[in-house]
């Protein structure tokens, strides 16, 4: 009975791979046998391989590329990783997940047509736009699956076209479905060729109609033939436009073009763990670079004495300031400004008006940090760098270098944000440990002289308690986002 039992529960649902001890524990309301009451301890790890094949496309779609391996294993083998790209310091063991299954926050799906013209919606190939058709994903939000495959539905019925990537006809290409952890709101986005919805009142009254809990709905129109999912225009078809979720204590707007982690339960434990590795003692200042809609920089917040947050995506900075408002964050400031030119603009500052850095939160995007960037932080001279990364060997490159300019690695700690996939992030502390090279400072990387500093940053500033400051763009009638 336990094995048939324990078959039963994977069915219903999708325990991990044979190798990851897990056990379930069936309480009195949850399950009734043969007439008794019973309180079961199942152990998955006895159920054979051939049970426990989960994804029935994880070859064709390659998304997972850890598929059938037990979650002990990845995460060693993760660990395993980042060790033999970060050297110089120990490797602590992976954070993982108590539980790794349907932790993604945001779905897209590409809509296509199959040979015999049915709708279909997935993901594409790997290294390909070839459309695998998917209804169920063990990483993705369920209730995103279910909203994905109404809008499925609804195409056929509202006689909407699908757009062809090689012809250019059609007006659906893609939907993507955000959903927040904490609050539960939920916002879907239909990417479509055209501002113009057909019937769009009907459309997403239907949808909502199926599901009451999507709380915005959003048409973003990307009329380019590129193969970025968004656009930059979005139109509101229903509700705020926006999505709202908690995190470390704040509350977060998340609109369609925002970067928003997308495993919240592990997000959570990143950002704590950065903010610890900062040391921070309520007194220091802070700056965030790429600080995108200001998550890290708020979590600091309430732990150092002054937050600066620096993001070159206009829209991000926007819904940043907006964060700090209704989370009353009044000591974080927002410039709308590249990050690696800023610094330099501190660094120049006349010494009467030097705006002394004690933490430099840094998180680049994948292709990692470039030596401009790290030679700007070099010319700042904070005693600390949290250096948050998402690709080990960018992230090993970069620490090579900051030895370089004077900064050594103490402490590395991998966060599993993607169970099942080989992507994991990682965070990692550098300290000062001697003083800056002047050598950096006299060739260039900084430049004597104030060059403008104040109007400079008159310019970009973006206070959260204040009204944005036109920039000399914006006052020439240019548009900046």
């Amino acid at each position: 009975m336990r094995k048939s039992l324990g078959i039963f529960l994977y069915k219903k649902y999708g325990c991990r791979k044979r190798g990851d001890v897990v056990v379930y524990r069936i309480g009195l309301k949850s399950l009734i046998v043969r007439g008794m009451a019973m309180n079961i301890d199942i152990n998955m790890e006895k159920i054979s391989d051939k049970k426990m094949q989960i994804c029935p496309v994880a070859k064709k779609c390659g998304g997972c590329q850890l598929q059938g391996m037990s979650y002990r294993d990845q995460l060693e083998k993760k660990r395993v990783l980042v060790a033999k790209c970060v050297s110089g310091v120990k490797v602590h063991p992976v954070m993982g997940m108590a539980d790794p299954m349907h932790y993604r926050n945001k779905v897209h799906a590409a809509f296509g047509r199959d040979k015999k013209g049915k709708v279909i919606s997935g993901v594409y190939a790997s290294g390909t736009h070839r459309i695998i058709p998917v209804d169920h994903c063990m990483i993705e939000d369920e209730r995103a699956d279910e909203i994905i495959a109404t809008i499925r539905g609804l195409i056929r019925d509202f006689k909407i076209k699908i757009y062809d990537e090689d012809t250019g006809y059609g007006l659906l290409r893609h939907v993507m479905v955000r959903t927040a952890h904490a609050t539960g709101e939920i916002m879907v986005v239909l990417v479509l060729s055209s501002p113009i919805l057909p019937d769009k009142n009907h459309f997403v009254k239907a949808l909502r109609s199926a599901h009451p809990q999507i709380t915005t709905v959003v048409l973003n129109v990307n009329d380019r033939h590129t193969s970025m999912v968004l656009g930059d225009r979005n139109i509101v078809l229903y509700g705020k436009g926006y999505i709202e979720d908690e995190l470390c204590g704040n509350r977060y707007r998340i609109s369609p073009n925002s970067f928003y982690q997308i495993n919240s339960v592990q997000t959570k434990r990143l950002y704590e763990t950065a903010v610890s590795y900062a040391d921070l003692t309520g007194k220091e200042t802070v700056l965030d670079a790429y600080c995108g809609i200001g998550t890290i920089g708020m979590t600091a917040a309430a732990h150092a004495g002054q937050v600066i947050g620096v993001e070159l995506n206009p829209s991000a900075v926007k819904d940043a300031i907006i964060n700090a408002r209704r989370n009353n964050c009044k000591n974080i400031t927002f410039y709308n400004e590249d990050a690696g030119d800023f610094m330099r603009l501190l660094a120049a500052a006349p010494p009467s008006e030097r705006v002394h850095v004690d933490v430099v939160f840094m998180d680049p995007p994948r292709s990692g940090s470039n030596p401009s960037f790290m030679d700007a932080v070099a010319a700042l001279a904070p005693k600390r760098v949290v250096y948050v990364s998402c690709d080990p060997q960018t992230l090993g490159r970069d620490i090579e270098y900051m030895k370089k300019i004077g900064y050594q690695p103490k402490k590395c700690q991998p966060v599993d944000m993607f169970p099942y996939t080989d992507d994991i992030e990682t965070v990692v502390l550098l300290e000062r440990t001697g003083r800056v090279n002047e050598t950096k400072r006299k060739s260039g990387v900084v430049q004597s002289g104030n060059s403008g500093y104040q109007k400079k940053l008159r310019d970009t500033r973006v206070a959260p308690g204040s009204r944005r400051k036109k920039t000399p763009q914006q006052r020439q009638g240019k548009r900046t986002g």
